[in-house]
């Protein structure tokens, strides 16, 4: 695994601050195909896990949930896969529905993002809960980079197949967002070039 060394003990805030900097500079999405064993431990996924609590999260309502989806019930999600796509498109090709399958099986570790919206009109909007489930879900991403391990977040059309909010009991107002995939990038490809601050910051004149 490619860990970064770790955090400066009892450092001044300058030091601390190049470590952060360099653990998020560090985070790179590793597709699924290229995540294998081995996954974290108990003990590491407990931290990734506990990570997505320290997201900001007004009026503490928890608005966001993550369901992990283990071996034994990867083969249930393969087929929701599959007959998501065939919903599309009934003339789906055989080799495309096994590719649909298949996507279930990859990552040693798999877990699906689900924000519940609220209903209309409330304190909290649907934007503030979905940002507040993004920092959940970069705060896994960077616990799971510190361990060493790659990760990537996918979505795609099944998020939306009504097989897929059933296997998953999804209430009325609750929304699938991504799934989150991480093990230990078995290949990688080169970092892609970060965009300067200028690119997306302006000050109100």
């Amino acid at each position: 695994m490619d860990a970064l060394p770790p955090p400066p003990a009892n450092a001044e805030p300058s030091a601390s601050a190049q470590w952060a900097s360099a653990l998020i500079q560090h985070r790179q999405t590793i597709l699924p195909k290229r995540l294998g064993e081995p996954g974290p431990d108990e003990g590491q996924l407990d931290l990734i896990l506990q990570a997505a609590a320290a997201a900001p999260d007004h009026g503490e309502l928890l608005p966001w949930r993550f369901v992990l989806i283990p071996a034994a019930a990867r083969a249930r999600l393969a087929e929701v896969f599959a007959a998501a796509l065939l919903e599309r498109d009934p003339a789906a090709a055989q080799e495309q529905v096994a590719r649909a399958r298949e996507k279930a099986f990859r990552a040693p570790v798999l877990m699906l993002a689900v924000v519940r919206m609220g209903p209309p009109g409330d304190e909290v909007p649907p934007a503030e809960r979905l940002v507040s489930a993004g920092c959940a879900i970069q705060n896994m991403l960077l616990m799971a980079t510190a361990q060493g391990f790659g990760s990537a977040l996918t979505s795609g059309k099944a998020l939306q197949a009504a097989g897929l909010r059933a296997l998953f009991g999804l209430g009325e107002d609750e929304q699938a967002v991504c799934f989150l995939s991480v093990g230990t990038a078995v290949t990688r490809k080169p970092g892609r070039q970060r965009p300067e601050p200028a690119r997306f910051v302006s000050s109100l004149p």
